[in-house]
């Protein structure tokens, strides 16, 4: 007679599931890199592209074909601190951990081994969060899909995505915990580290107004790492990020009612497909965050999540599907959904299509594609 498999524990998951991916993402990249045949153009149209690694070097195969876009400003302002007006735009978390560990070992390797540890803390983060909401395949189910979301392979690039959705979904277990003091620590350093980090001060609020506790009147501080962040810039003569974004990215903040009537003039009158794509998943993600067994927190933190999206124009969805991978409550109502409505069979469906549009997005990636 057969048996049940033994239920893993929750960090033992997210470790497996870690390390398989950063061996096949890295193992992409380095095959990848043999064929790689970027528009010279786009590179040039970039910041901070003068001195990239050669191609066909050991050091190129196993790192230099991560350093793309953003993270040239990370390793930038690692070694070199905030000397371009830009680079405000970044949050100094990340860049300030890779210069720790680049004492030791080669800057760019260690952007990768940050993301690759916040990786591992963000899935078992999310493997906690859903614990009581999912039985093990439904947490099983759910933790691979946010594996193959597409963009999926940013959480193991030079990026901040990962380091900043580790710290949101354990200040929301903390909270969760009672443990007021360590999710407010946490919120503080999400805040450092991306702007969308800030935005864990929603779920905080209302977990702290519920417990009723004098305690948890500290999670009003968690908006602090933000502030701060703003305030250095003030203080010290440098542009804000929002005055930043619009000068040297042109991307602008409106409301995000504004935001979705821009995209869908675009994608109507320009039958943007790609532009369509990131829609399409941005409504998935409503859909899913407002079903009726995610908490009133959590709704509430992915829709701010979500009109944070729509509200940057110039570039509209300008790397939304990655961005949607910080709204948590999604993957754990896509993970009952998928437990409860999807064989094995259709949930191998899924996770294929999701699989393979997220290696069309890497591989844009790594020529430089501007589709990102």
């Amino acid at each position: 007679m057969l048996t049940k498999p033994a239920r893993r524990p929750d960090w033992q998951i997210a470790l497996v599931m870690t390390v398989a991916l950063r061996v096949f993402f890295s193992t992409f990249a380095a095959v990848a890199s043999f064929f790689l045949h970027p528009d010279s153009a786009l590179i040039q149209s970039n910041e901070l592209t003068q001195n990239l690694p050669a191609p066909g070097t050991w050091y190129y195969v196993l790192l230099g074909v991560w350093e793309r876009f953003d993270t040239l400003w990370y390793l930038r302002i690692a070694s070199h601190g905030y000397d371009l007006p830009l680079s405000v735009i970044f949050y100094p978390l990340y860049p300030a951990a890779i210069h720790v560990l680049s004492l030791v070992m080669p800057a760019m390797a260690a952007a990768l081994v940050v993301s690759t540890a916040a990786t591992f803390f963000f899935f078992w983060g999310l493997l906690r969060l859903g614990e009581k909401d999912l039985s093990y395949l439904g947490e099983l189910r759910m933790v691979l899909l946010v594996a193959v979301w597409p963009t999926s392979f940013i959480l193991f690039a030079g990026y901040a995505d990962s380091l900043t959705f580790a710290l949101v979904v354990w200040a929301v277990v903390f909270g969760r915990e009672g443990k007021w003091w360590s999710a407010t620590a946490l919120g503080i350093l999400a805040g450092l580290s991306r702007p969308s980090g800030v935005l864990v001060a929603v779920p905080l609020f209302v977990l702290g107004l519920r417990s009723r506790r004098v305690q948890s009147l500290v999670v009003i501080l968690a908006p602090l790492g933000t502030l701060g962040y703003w305030g250095w810039l003030h203080l010290s003569g440098r542009s804000s990020v929002v005055g930043a974004y619009g000068k040297y990215q042109h991307m602008m903040l409106v409301p995000p009612w504004q935001g979705l009537a821009k995209v869908l003039q675009l994608i109507l009158s320009g039958h943007d497909a790609l532009l369509a794509i990131k829609l399409a998943l941005v409504i998935l993600v409503v859909v899913l965050s407002l079903r009726r067994q995610i908490r009133l927190e959590d709704k509430l933190f992915a829709l701010v999540v979500v009109m944070q999206i729509l509200m940057y124009t110039g570039r509209p969805l300008l790397g939304a599907a990655r961005y949607l991978m910080l709204a948590y409550p999604a993957f754990i109502a896509l993970g009952s959904f998928a437990e409860r409505r999807w064989t094995s069979r259709q949930f191998g469906f899924y996770f294929v299509g999701f699989g393979l549009l997220n290696l069309v997005w890497m591989w844009s990636f790594l020529e430089w594609s501007l589709l990102f």
